[in-house]
């Protein structure tokens, strides 16, 4: 049985002009240059210049008119000669003054009567360290041609850091399908065995574990002939601890390790000195500088100390020159021309509304990209009015409790843009770049009633840890007493979570000989 009914719904729908702004605000200022060029690229009516700005309250006067007066309906579908109509007479002159700047762009690449000179820039060749490696094969007797493919093959294996971290049987595999070679584990094996003697020390490892041992191995085998028996002791103290208590060692149970060994306290530390002198990566220092990517922080804002007045400004990569392209409106007068030669009108039709489709499309990004700016501003200012003493002191004990609703209320923002703000922004001090969510903090109760930042708490239990003895490290209960005598009243597993947010790891693991 069918039914009619009404109902009333309330429904919140964001514009499309809504959701380019909340994009262009949760991105950073890295990531804002390329959008940007991704806009210029896809609509030809928004292009770079430095008087964006000259657009005035009249300007969209006279835009808000035009969106009045412009219909598709009131095109001419007769083929007359006038292209637009409404109550008045409309003339595309009219339609063209509203996007034209008076001042043209140019843009020169080099000076006149100037010619600039193409030069080759030398830049230097390095051998990569898979190429470092297959030149140290000429030092090994390989009589056999199938043992050198089978060593190029276990080369090409090695990751960047140095380890094989792939399988034997694999390789055996890759021959056989690659290389048309039949190779045993064994001979695998034994020609891998060879290629850890190459230079760096501990190149071709499966594990950390066989990393370390071949270190060792290495440096005693290579041991001048007048050094003293206590150095070659020391060595062979540190290969029996990778080599047979491994897992002892990782988890510094040095006690443990010093019944069994059944040597002293002063001994196990020497070796232990040894170990942790060895290098994890062994091709750390053998990676090409120009195939190391380095990734730089953008700041999004600028806050500035000028005798104890804060300055805060935008980075002026979040500020780009953007304008109405005049390209485009000069289209429209070539095509007003052509219009009263005869063309159709529904020709024009589609001509005009796809330039005004375009031209509005840049209108809105440039309108976006301003709001962004605004909306940041305010954000980041209101910020600084909360965290003044931490900007004029660089003191992180001076980080007051603030949280999104907090900005929210002063700004009149809402917080989910607020989130999107802090979510990824840095912002430039003169006691380094920081990240606008380190200033987002809940607060905590002390015994005298007033309230700090967690923030705080972190900092003081890094700094009572950085001081502990390392021979006897504090564990979390000992941690929590100390700071309920500062007058932070916590609970232990809270400050286990504090810990872990430090990356401070537990008392066992910060033991030192």
């Amino acid at each position: 049985m069918l039914k009619q009914s009404l109902s009333q719904k309330m429904l919140q729908k964001l514009s499309p002009q809504q959701i380019q702004l909340m994009k262009l605000l949760q991105i950073p200022t890295a990531t804002l240059e390329q959008r940007i060029q991704e806009e210029l690229e896809a609509n030809p009516a928004l292009e770079e210049g430095d008087d964006y700005n000259e657009f005035s309250d009249q300007d969209q006067q006279q835009d808000e008119n035009y969106e009045e007066s412009v219909d598709v309906e009131d095109f001419d579908e007769s083929g007359e000669h006038e292209i637009l109509r409404s109550d008045e007479e409309y003339s595309i002159d009219d339609y063209l003054t509203n996007y034209v700047d008076d001042d043209s762009a140019s843009y020169k690449l080099r000076a006149d009567g100037m010619q600039v000179e193409e030069k080759n820039v030398p830049y230097a060749v390095e051998n990569t360290f898979h190429e470092y490696l297959e030149q140290q094969l000429g030092l090994l007797d390989l009589a056999d041609p199938e043992d050198k493919i089978i060593a190029k093959q276990i080369i090409g294996s090695i990751d960047d850091d140095g380890y094989l971290r792939r399988d034997t049987m694999a390789i055996v595999d890759d021959l056989m399908f690659s290389q048309n070679i039949i190779a045993t584990e064994e001979r695998i094996l034994e020609i891998l065995a060879k290629i850890q003697f190459f230079d760096p020390p501990g190149i071709g490892a499966r594990d950390l574990r066989e990393c370390l041992l071949i270190q060792l191995k290495h440096k005693l085998t290579t041991l001048h002939i007048n050094v003293t028996p206590l150095d070659r002791k020391v060595l062979i103290t540190a290969i029996k601890i990778i080599d047979l208590f491994f897992e002892e060692f990782s988890k510094k149970h040095y006690p443990r390790l010093q019944r069994t060994l059944g040597i002293s306290e002063m001994e196990l530390k020497y070796a232990v000195d040894e170990i942790l002198k060895l290098n994890p990566k062994p091709a750390s220092g053998y990676q090409s500088e120009t195939s190391t990517t380095v990734n730089y922080i953008v700041p999004d804002f600028i806050i500035s100390n000028r005798e104890g007045e804060l300055e805060l400004s935008l980075n002026s990569r979040n500020a780009p020159d953007l304008r109405i392209s005049e390209h485009y409106a000069h289209m429209l007068q070539d095509y007003r021309v052509t219009q009263l030669s005869n063309k159709t009108s529904r020709q024009a039709k589609d001509a005009v509304m796809f330039i005004k489709q375009k031209i509005d499309s840049a209108k809105w990004f440039i309108d976006a990209i301003k709001q962004r700016q605004d909306t940041m501003f305010r954000t980041m200012y209101c910020i600084l009015q909360f965290q003044t003493e931490f900007f004029l002191t660089g003191d992180e004990k001076k980080l007051k409790p603030m949280i999104l609703k907090d900005i929210s209320d002063v700004t009149g923002l809402d917080i989910s843009t607020i989130s999107r703000v802090a979510n990824s922004k840095f912002v430039q001090t003169e006691f380094g770049t920081k990240r606008l969510k380190e200033f987002f903090s809940e607060s905590l109760q002390t015994d005298d009633g007033s309230e700090v930042s967690t923030l705080e708490v972190k900092k003081i239990l890094s700094e009572v840890i950085g001081e502990e003895n390392k021979r006897k490290p504090l564990s979390d209960e000992k941690l929590k007493n100390i700071l309920r005598l500062k007058g932070y009243n916590i609970a232990r597993r809270t400050i286990a979570k504090y810990r872990e947010q430090l990356n401070i790891p537990v008392a066992r693991l910060r033991k030192e000989l």
